[in-house]
């Protein structure tokens, strides 16, 4: 029975009315972009100490005072070279308004234990060694406030190498400090520093933690995380917490899911998640850094996550001075201007709960208030035609959205198959967007998705069975299921018209004999056969050689009209499977 009919995916996310239970963390799903400030005593370093590198092949450059045994009072003197006369956290927020970004986290005090604010909680902290009466993070929060961004805070509650107390990573090898001794440090600072975070510098909207591991693997306890969440409820009962605590999502305390470092979405989530997301490699400013991501990935990564009801937080790394290296204010001004011309395909949108690999063009977004689908268009198709599948419902309008106006565009609905003529050359160089408007939402998650120049490829990803053995692409071999002797696999096509049609598997045989394949495709059986065959070589001269994968004719058949089909696959012996590519002779 095809799963395909979702009425009620629209009347959940279209047509959701105050007679839902408010969510505090509603906005971080409605809001979909916003900053991350890595900015502390580590910028002044700019990834270099004593004319050295940092000792770490990641590079990250705030985590220069661990990797390269950076003393206390040596790294606390680099707040010597800030300059003060320069730095004004407002450009920062500024910088987030143009780039149509809603929130910022701003890292309050980072591994390094190192205070940003005027802490009453020992003297290390960037005003203290500084010998300066700036308070950096009452400055971001009046600018927040005057230019309305919500305000969040980043708080290593972990790892802190200046406390004596604190776990450091390197405690593996020297000794672990007591349980006793990390409460003293919980105790004596995460606490009252929170509190003060909390307390003097108005709403905070979200506490940002970052623990990548379960707290049962770490030297935390679960009392001090509650410890720490009650407080965190106790002073700003609207303040967000992410999973990063230590905890999981499924916690009370937990309000939304924080994915790994430049971690993307990879399947439609029903609940709120963010990734953190670097604009270039480090997080803190880093002066040998020439791995900027190009504006189009920056792009792609919000765009992919909305679709899968995720949110995207972008990090920059500003200098000791304040200043925020050019190509960092380039890419974010760019997909500013792109958002003031199609942000109403980002903010308040989710994504439908069809496969991530559905569309071979780029995404779909779909507006949670007005209930618009949003064609998020990577690849202009070169024949004109975008071939959107999965939509059972017929739209009442197509356009296209540019800076200058919108666009009817001519369409054809066949079944779950949609064609838009796309005349003329794409209007954005990023991304084009073309809007569809309809009266209800229907959508088939089970069908096969048309490629861009017609022809389905049935694979891994959009077979209907289960429980089958999955390898993912390693960068040499692709995609491909470990079938079982006759295992069989099932893929869901719409055949958009009458003709005559040809399958061919791409797979490997293992074996030293031919091996036998059964297919079955609309009422028709019919066997091939697979020739054995062996590695390819992957480059030469380096013992480098990978499974083949081949192309192996299964048959034809004719179709009197457009309907679905099941198509079924199976071999008599083991082998790796990696497509059968369906198309019109």
């Amino acid at each position: 029975m095809r799963s395909a009919i979702c009425t009620l995916f629209l009347i959940c996310y279209c047509l959701f009315t105050s007679a839902q239970q408010p969510n505090k963390a509603q906005w971080l799903e409605d809001d979909r972009f916003g900053m991350f400030i890595h900015w502390g005593l580590y910028s002044a370093t700019e990834g270099i100490w004593k004319g050295e590198r940092l000792r770490h092949p990641n590079n990250y450059a705030e985590w220069i005072r661990y990797r390269n045994r950076i003393g206390e009072a040596e790294y606390g003197a680099l707040a010597k070279r800030f300059d003060w006369d320069k730095i004004n956290p407002e450009e920062w927020v500024l910088l987030a308004k143009k780039a149509g970004m809603k929130y910022i986290i701003i890292t309050s005090k980072h591994h390094d234990g190192v205070a940003l604010w005027d802490t009453k909680v020992g003297d290390y902290s960037l005003p203290k060694l500084s010998g300066t009466n700036r308070d950096v993070i009452k400055e971001i929060a009046e600018a927040c406030k005057k230019h309305n961004i919500k305000l969040c805070f980043y708080y290593s509650h972990w790892i802190d190498w200046q406390h004596p107390y604190a776990w450091n990573h390197n405690q593996e090898i020297t000794g672990r400090v007591t349980d006793a001794q990390y409460n003293q440090y919980w105790q004596e600072k995460v606490i009252p520093q929170v509190r003060e975070l909390l307390s003097n510098y108005g709403d905070i909207e979200m506490m940002w933690f970052d623990m990548w591991i379960p707290y049962q693997q770490s030297i935390i306890k679960k009392e001090q995380l509650d410890q720490l969440a009650n407080l965190i409820h106790d002073l700003q009962p609207n303040c967000l917490i992410n999973s990063r605590l230590g905890l999981p999502i499924e916690n009370e305390h937990v309000d939304f899911e924080t994915l790994g470092d430049n971690q993307f979405g990879s399947a439609y989530t029903t609940h709120i998640w963010e990734t953190p997301g670097t604009i270039a490699h480090s997080w803190g400013f880093n002066a040998l850094e020439n791995e900027w991501k190009s504006t189009n990935q920056l792009f792609q990564s919000l765009i992919n996550n909305v679709s899968l009801n995720g949110s995207y937080t972008l990090n920059i790394g500003p200098r000791a001075d304040g200043s925020v290296p050019y190509e960092g204010i380039e890419r974010l001004e760019t997909m500013g201007k792109w958002l003031a011309n199609y942000g109403e395909s980002i903010y308040m949108n989710t994504g439908l709960e069809i496969r991530s690999s559905q569309h071979d063009w780029g995404k779909i977004t779909l507006n949670k208030k007005t209930g618009a689908l949003y064609l998020h268009v990577y690849n202009w198709p070169l024949d004109k035609i975008l071939r959107v599948t999965g939509l059972s419902s017929k739209p009442n309008k197509v356009e296209l959205l540019t800076s200058s106006g919108r666009k009817a565009l001519k369409f054809e609905q066949n079944g779950p198959l949609l064609h838009i003529h796309c005349a003329g050359d794409q209007p954005n160089p990023y991304v084009s967007v073309i809007k569809l408007t309809m009266d209800k939402l229907d959508i088939n998650k089970e069908i096969v998705g048309e490629s861009t120049f017609g022809g389905f490829s049935l694979n891994a990803k959009n077979t209907i069975s289960k429980g089958l053995e999955f390898k993912g692409f390693d960068g040499t071999s692709p995609d491909h299921l470990k079938l079982k002797a006759n295992q069989k696999v099932s893929w869901k096509v719409y055949v958009p018209k009458s003709g005559n049609y040809q399958l061919e598997a791409s797979l490997h045989n293992p074996a030293k004999e031919d091996i036998g394949l059964t297919i079955t495709a609309n009422g028709r059986t019919w066997k091939a056969v697979a020739k054995p065959n062996g590695k390819i070589t992957v480059e030469p001269n380096q013992n480098w050689y990978v499974e083949e994968f081949l192309d192996v004719v299964l048959g034809e058949f004719s179709m009197d009209k457009a309907q679905e089909i099941q198509v079924d696959f199976q071999a008599e012996k083991e082998v790796l499977f990696n497509r059968i590519w369906l198309s019109e002779k």
